[in-house]
C-alpha cells in the first residue's frame, strides 16, 4: 500500500517515533542506508524559493544512493495545463517518490489520489510536516525525549508552522502552548485533532493570549517569521498584531534555565525573536536545521519499506 505524508498526522505516533528512531540511526552512520541505489530518481518540486529544503533532500537523496531531480513549476507543466494528478501519474512512471514544496495542500492531495508512489509535503499553506520530524529529533537529542515537555509556540498561531507544532507536538507527548492573540490562533478543525490525538499520547494543548504566561516553565521555546513567502504586503499589520509575542531575552528568562530555542528559519531578526536570542547559548537551530536532512532521510527510506512491504 503506497503512503504518503501529506500533514504531521499522516503517520501514526509509532510510526513517528519509528522514523525518528531511524533519523538517529542515519546520523550515526551517514552513509549506512542506500535505498535509492541504482540509482532511484526521486523528483523534488518547488513552486516557492527554498534553501534549506532544497539541500537536504537533494544531499539526502544522493547520500541513499539515489538521484534527486528538482523540478520547477515555474519551467514545467504543473500548475499550468496539468492538474496535479495527471503530473503525479506522468512522474510515477520514472520516479520511486514525489517531494512538492507548494502553496495549497488540495494540490498535494490530489497528487497523492493520482499516484501510486509517495508523495511528501516539503511545505504547504496549511502544514510543514518535514521541518517537525528534523524539530522533534533536535528536541530529543538535547531533552533525551519529549514525553511530558512543553513546548511554547510564538506568534502566528494559524501559520503552517503552528499547525504542524500542535500535530507533532501532541504526538510526541508534549504539552503545547500556542501564544497568539485570539484572532491568530490555530483552526479549530486542527484544535480538534490535536486533543483526538492527544488522548491516545498524554499530550495536551493550550491556547493562550499571555506572552509570559506560555513562557513559564517551557522547556521549548519556538517561533517563526510572522510574514510568509507571498504575503510580504501583511509585514505591518502582522507586526502590529503579533509585536508582543516577539520571543525576547526577558521571555527566555521566564522558561526552564535549561529551555532549548528552535526556528525553523529563515529568521528575521528583531522581529519575531531578538538577536541575542537566536544567537545565543539555549538556541539550537543550526543543529535543527542539520537535522532535516537526517529526519528525511529517513523519511525517504521508512516510507519506500512501507511500499516494499
Amino acid at each position: 500500500m503506497t503512503r504518503h505524508f501529506l500533514r504531521d498526522d499522516s503517520i501514526t505516533p509509532a510510526e513517528q517515533s519509528e522514523i525518528l528512531d531511524l533519523a538517529a540511526e542515519l546520523k550515526a552512520d551517514r552513509w549506512k542506508d542506500k535505498s535509492l541505489e541504482g540509482p532511484q530518481t526521486v523528483a523534488v518540486i518547488f513552486d516557492k524559493s527554498s534553501t534549506r529544503t532544497r539541500v537536504s533532500f537533494a544531499v539526502g537523496i544522493a547520500d541513499l544512493g539515489g538521484s534527486p531531480l528538482i523540478i520547477s513549476t515555474a519551467n514545467s507543466q504543473l500548475g499550468g495545463k496539468e492538474t496535479p494528478a495527471d503530473t503525479a501519474r506522468v512522474l510515477e512512471r520514472q520516479v520511486s517518490a514525489i517531494v512538492w514544496r507548494t502553496y495549497a495542500q488540495e494540490g498535494l492531495e490530489q497528487m497523492a489520489e493520482g499516484t501510486t508512489v509517495p508523495v511528501v509535503n516539503a511545505l504547504s499553506d496549511d502544514f510543514h510536516p518535514c521541518q517537525l520530524l528534523a524539530d522533534i529529533l533536535t528536541i530529543r537529542e538535547h531533552k533525551g525525549a519529549t514525553q511530558g515537555l512543553t513546548m511554547s509556540f510564538y506568534g502566528d498561531g494559524r501559520s503552517n508552522m503552528a499547525h504542524s507544532y500542535v500535530l507533532s507536538g501532541v504526538m510526541a507527548g508534549m504539552h503545547v502552548r500556542v501564544a497568539s492573540p485570539e484572532a491568530y490562533a490555530p483552526r479549530a478543525d486542527i484544535v480538534d485533532d490535536a486533543a483526538r490525538i492527544a488522548a491516545e499520547t498524554g499530550g495536551s494543548l493550550t491556547l493562550m493570549t499571555d506572552p509570559f504566561e506560555a513562557a513559564a516553565g517551557a522547556d521549548v521555546m519556538v517561533t517563526d517569521t510572522w510574514v510568509s513567502m507571498g504575503k510580504e504586503e501583511e509585514k505591518l499589520e502582522r507586526l502590529r498584531d503579533l509585536g508582543e509575542y516577539k520571543v525576547t531575552t526577558e521571555v527566555m528568562g521566564l522558561a526552564k534555565s535549561d529551555a532549548i530555542f528552535i526556528h525553523c528559519l529563515p529568521a528575521d531578526r528583531g522581529f519575531e525573536v531578538d538577536a541575542e536570542v537566536i544567537d545565543g547559548p539555549q538556541s539550537v537551530i543550526w543543529d535543527e536545521a542539520e537535522n532535516r536532512l537526517h529526519a528525511q532521510k529517513a523519511l525517504l527510506v521508512w516510507l519506500l519499506r512501507q511500499q516494499a512491504a
